[in-house]
Order: structure tokens, then C-alpha cells, then sequence
């Protein structure tokens, strides 16, 4: 408890060290003390950041799910935006003292022919040529005014160092916020456009020649939830069907929510089409929502789930599943031996697993492919580096030992509802034998 402690408030000391610094650069230094886009903009700082607290926690305090979708939004995208528009401001700080520089030069040279022009002396006006004739007396006025001084050039009023400081940050914020939000929402655009295809090729040596070509769409976080609701699992049925697969294979982290007010949005699910079935193994955050309720009611929309189990697939291969490690705090967990135990190692072995952490397991087990997601590829850059740092692969397929392991980057977000540098994927594995 005191470590949590400890973290939380490192966590929100960090959080509000750059919503300050995000303050002082979009806000402070961009507007007049007192004006109103000062007042509004140091009112959102404030709101924004408890709108995602409250999306954040609003699912796990029991608030009703309407309340979840309203600060879904609002509360989530603004994690996105504050990321991309650090990220901008940090940069813009090597550009502020260049541009700085270059106006007061720029300035420096437009006053030097200003104040030149402003000192040259004004030229005597022309003698005017005397009357022909006899000259007539002249009387002088009564009252004599001085004449007038003749005009002089006003000298320019040079840029101050305040002026330039103000017009500096306005280029660099605007600019800086410009690509946070464009970023954000091409990332947001990704997500609700829906996944995209990726076929991989997987060569293995004991499937037989019956299994060659064989299909399995792999499918992982696809985290229906309040942002992401029916319209996301049709889009995502759609184009698993569209690949004419033999089997699906949904690997984990199907939902972020209960099935009460989510079970409508995973209906689609019941029309998934393959010929050789669907199914499901947990995720984390099926732990999160009621997982054994998530697991009967995949079942009831027609796919089987494997806890901890394996069954032999009629291509000639073995399909094992098992549950995600975030079920060891319900006693369930993985279960290597059960699902694995006592099979004819002759026959290639397929295993589901969320995370790709129990690859080792595998390997030990002697599996030939695991099938996993998790990571979302790091979602949103450069959180792939983060992702590196507590798994084995990220993304895409990679060796350990005689086992192969594919981690997909998943169909959908947790989280905002965008990603940057890690584009959602369904992935088609294509199992190749070296028979054939």
C-alpha cells in the first residue's frame, strides 16, 4: 500500500507539472492577464484533466454507463491531446530562441534606414525672385507670429523585447496545438474507420499437408466499451468475414465493461462465420469487467471459449487456449500443463494467449505458434518503447526457440479512441507445411 501510495503521488505530481507547463505555454504566455480566452483557457486546464480522471475510473466507482460514455470522450482524447501537444511544446523550445533572434535582427535592420532618413537635415526653402519695378514699403503686421517649424520625419518606435516575446509564443503554441490535434484526430479517424487486413505467412514443420493454406483471422483488443460500441464489433465482424477464414481466433481484452451494459454492443459477435468455429481466450481486462459472466455469454453468441484447455482441429493440428495471468488474482490464470499436458508432440500445436509475456511457457510446453495482442503496438507513439520494455514482441512475428510468436496489435483502443504509429490490424495467418 505505502509503494502505491508512493506511485500515485509521483503520478500526479508528474500530471500536474505538464498540465502547468501546458498552461503557461498555450495560455499564460499567449493571452493578456484578465482577458477572456486567459480566463477560458485556464478553465479548461482545470476541467479537462478531471474529466479524465473521471473516464478513468468511472467504470470501476460504479457510475452508471451513460455517465461512463458522457466523460468517455472529453476525458479521454484529452490524454491524447496533452501527450501530442507536450511532445510539440518540447519541441518548439529549441525553436523560440531562433526565432527570437531572427526578429530582433530582422528589426535591428529595418531601423537603421528609418532612423538615418529621420536625421538627414530638412532643406532650405528657394529664394523667391524680387518683383520688377519700384519697390513699395512694406508695413509689418501688427501682431508678428513666429513661422511655423518645418516638418520633420517622426523616428519609428522599435519593437520591444516584450512584443517579440508575446508574438513568438503565439507562432509556437498555435502551432504546437495545430499538430496535437491534427495528430489526434487522424489517429481517432484510424480507430473508428475500423481495422485494416494484414496477412502473415507462418511456415511449420509438423503441419501436415491436409493443413496447408489453412486460415485463422486473429482478432485482439477490440475493447468494446463506451466509446467503442456495436458499430465498432459490426465493422470488425465485417471484415473478419470478408477473409473467409477457418477458424477465429479472438485473443483477449474483448470488453472494457460488464455485460450488462455492454452485451447488446458484442451481439454482433453471433454472426462471425468460420469453418471450423470461433473462439476466445481472456484477457486482462476481461478481469476487469466480470469475466466469467464475458465467458458465458461469448458462448451463448456462439463462440467457445478455451480455459486452460485444447482440442484437436481436424486440418491436423492442436488448438490450446489459455486464460490471461491477470486471472491469477482470481485463482484461475494460466494453466500450461492442463492445456498442454500430455499431447502427441508429432502434432503441431497452436496455443491462444493474450499476452505475449508466456511465451516462455510456450516454448517449455513445446508449442509451434502463439497467438497473442496485448500491446496495441504501443497505440500511441512513442509509447511502443514504453511496450518494449514489458514484452518479448510488440508486434508482428518473431522466434523464440522452435516456437513461433504473432502479436497483433488489436482492432481496437483502450483508452482515447486513437492511435498514432500503430495502426488497428485483424491479422489472416496463413499456415504454410513444409510437406507440401
Amino acid at each position: 500500500m505505502v509503494v502505491f501510495l508512493l506511485v500515485l503521488i509521483v503520478v500526479l505530481a508528474l500530471l500536474g507539472a505538464v498540465h502547468w507547463y501546458v498552461w503557461r505555454r498555450l495560455v499564460r504566455d499567449v493571452t493578456r492577464r484578465g482577458s477572456l480566452p486567459r480566463r477560458l483557457g485556464t478553465a479548461a486546464v482545470v476541467v479537462l484533466p478531471l474529466l479524465s480522471f473521471a473516464a478513468l475510473g468511472s467504470a470501476r466507482a460504479g457510475a452508471p454507463f451513460r455517465l461512463q460514455q458522457v466523460v468517455a470522450w472529453p476525458g479521454f482524447l484529452w490524454l491524447a491531446l496533452l501527450l501530442y501537444v507536450t511532445l510539440a511544446l518540447v519541441v518548439g523550445e529549441a525553436v523560440r530562441p531562433a526565432l527570437r533572434a531572427w526578429l530582433a535582427r530582422r528589426d535591428a535592420k529595418a531601423a537603421v534606414p528609418a532612423a538615418a532618413a529621420a536625421a538627414a537635415p530638412v532643406p532650405a526653402p528657394e529664394p523667391v525672385p524680387a518683383a520688377v519695378g519700384p519697390a513699395e514699403p512694406v508695413e509689418p503686421p501688427a501682431t508678428a507670429e513666429p513661422a511655423p517649424a518645418p516638418p520633420t520625419a517622426a523616428a519609428p518606435t522599435a519593437p520591444t523585447d516584450v512584443s517579440r516575446r508575446l508574438f513568438v509564443s503565439r507562432v509556437v503554441g498555435g502551432a504546437a496545438a495545430a499538430a496535437a490535434v491534427g495528430t489526434v484526430g487522424y489517429g481517432a479517424y484510424g480507430v473508428l474507420r475500423g481495422p485494416r487486413i494484414k496477412r502473415v505467412t507462418v511456415p511449420l514443420a509438423k503441419v501436415p499437408r491436409a493443413a496447408h493454406g489453412y486460415r485463422i483471422a486473429v482478432v485482439s483488443d477490440i475493447h468494446i466499451g463506451p466509446i467503442l460500441g456495436r458499430a465498432h464489433t459490426q465493422r470488425i465482424v465485417d471484415a473478419i468475414n470478408s477473409t473467409q477464414p477457418d477458424l477465429i481466433a479472438v485473443v483477449g481484452d474483448l470488453v472494457d465493461g460488464t455485460v450488462e451494459n455492454l452485451g447488446s454492443a458484442a451481439e454482433p459477435l453471433a454472426r462471425l462465420r468460420a469453418r471450423h468455429g470461433s473462439f476466445f481466450v481472456t484477457g486482462n481486462h476481461e478481469y476487469f469487467s466480470g469475466a466469467d459472466a464475458w465467458v458465458d455469454h461469448v458462448r451463448e453468441l456462439g463462440l467457445r471459449p478455451l480455459r486452460n484447455e485444447r482440442l484437436e482441429i481436424a486440418a491436423g493440428f492442436d488448438l490450446a487456449g489459455v486464460d490471461d495471468i491477470a486471472g491469477e488474482s482470481e485463482g484461475q490464470g494460466p494453466d500450461f500443463v492442463r492445456a498442454l499436458g500430455d499431447r502427441d508432440r508429432a502434432r503441431a500445436a497452436v496455443l491462444l494467449a493474450h499476452q505475449p509475456v508466456v511465451v516462455h511457457d510456450a516454448v517449455r510446453h513445446g508449442v509451434d505458434l502463439q497467438l497473442s495482442g496485448h500491446t496495441h503496438g504501443g497505440q500511441l507513439w512513442p509509447g511502443n518503447y514504453l511496450a518494449e520494455l514489458a514484452n518479448p514482441t510488440v508486434a508482428g512475428l518473431e522466434r523464440y526457440g522452435d516456437t513461433q510468436l504473432y502479436v497483433s496489435r488489436g482492432a481496437g483502443a483502450w483508452g482515447p479512441p486513437v492511435r498514432v504509429g500503430a495502426p488497428s490490424d485483424i491479422t489472416l495467418v496463413q499456415l504454410a507445411s513444409k510437406q507440401a
